[in-house]
């Protein structure tokens, strides 16, 4: 991928002020704010405009990040209604055009398409009710220009700290419907099961962890710089038993694993049956070790060697290789 030049403005001068970002020979303009300078945004000329906005804030239920798409042919005012409506929110972004050519149409296209994506990737679940149909086909050369905005967007949304669309989306084959799980922990364990979610990653092997008496195997790429285990992996339903002995950082390791995993079933990522669970989504952790000991059930492990590429290299082994290749 070619490079990309990213220019950020904090408009007052403070890293928690208002931010602009553009990237070049692009003409797409985002505006990131807090939910108190909500009157500050409306004032500013690009909030006034026909555009998308992204509302971010916290799930009240479950305490984790939540998010709202929305569009507009006046952003300022929406966000007003908003304001009055949806207690959620803390930040909000407004994506708008520079040249002022995104029409309503436009706008509807890229939140329906938002919102799908958003949804396929599923790191941030989305408080809106219903999907966006997104309104009337458009021209073939105007879809192709809103898919390339939608391209670019999701490139300097992550620099902004919004990984919302951060990822590869995950298909949704009918194969990973609970009916469809092996019954038998350990059906098929040997076989890799997730062949039809792979996808060309440059610069990143599939690493594989199976362990076939837990009926494990699952298997994880680097994707945009993420430890990304991938849908269809098989993995534990929840935690195995610690053993006796556990000083105490061990037993914070292992509590905090075991919110991992028990939040990945209850949020659907992770679909148990007959014992034994696989990922319905790819799921994005801190760490190949992080990522290993969630899928085996335990406190720790040295995911840098329990990881393997396909020719049997350890992660670490094809860290120093690409190093060295470099």
């Amino acid at each position: 991928m070619a490079g990309k030049q990213v220019r950020l403005f904090l408009v007052d001068g403070t890293a928690g002020g208002l931010m602009t970002a553009e990237i070049m020979n692009w003409t797409g303009h985002l505006l990131k704010g807090k939910r108190e300078q909500l009157d500050t945004i409306r004032k500013r000329d690009e909030a006034k405009r026909t555009g998308i906005y992204l509302l971010l804030g916290e799930d009240p239920t479950s305490g984790g990040k939540l998010a709202y798409i929305g569009q507009s042919d006046d952003v300022a005012k929406r966000l007003l209604n908003h304001d009055s409506k949806k207690d959620f929110w803390n930040e909000v972004v407004v994506v708008t055009s520079k040249d002022a050519n995104l029409t309503s149409a436009h706008v509807r296209f890229i939140e329906s398409q938002l919102v799908r994506l958003a949804k396929s990737i599923g790191r941030v679940p989305l408080e809106n009710g219903n999907e966006p149909t997104g309104g009337a086909d458009l021209p073939e050369a105007d879809e192709s220009d809103m898919n390339y905005f939608i391209e670019q967007l999701r490139i300097v949304l992550p620099v902004l700290g919004v990984d919302l669309f951060r990822g590869r989306p995950t298909p949704a084959p009918a194969d990973l419907e609970i009916g469809s799980i092996p019954t038998s922990p350990a059906e098929n364990v040997s076989a890799s099961s997730t062949a039809s979610f792979l996808a060309d990653v440059p610069g990143s092997p599939v690493f594989r962890l199976q362990r076939p008496k837990l009926a494990v195997d699952a298997s994880a790429q680097l994707i945009d710089g993420e430890f990304t285990m991938l849908a269809g992996s098989y993995v534990v339903p929840a935690m195995r038993p610690p053993k006796h002995g556990h000083n105490t950082s061990t037993e914070r390791a292992y509590e905090m694993r075991q919110a991992t995993l028990q939040g990945l079933v209850n949020d659907g990522s992770i679909v148990v049956n007959n014992e034994r669970g696989r990922l319905s989504r790819n799921v994005v952790f801190s760490s190949p070790s992080a990522a290993g000991a969630v899928a085996l059930g335990q406190a720790s492990l040295n995911g840098r060697t329990a990881w393997l590429t396909p020719d049997g290299r350890s992660f670490a082994a094809w860290e120093a290789s690409s190093l060295a290749e470099n």
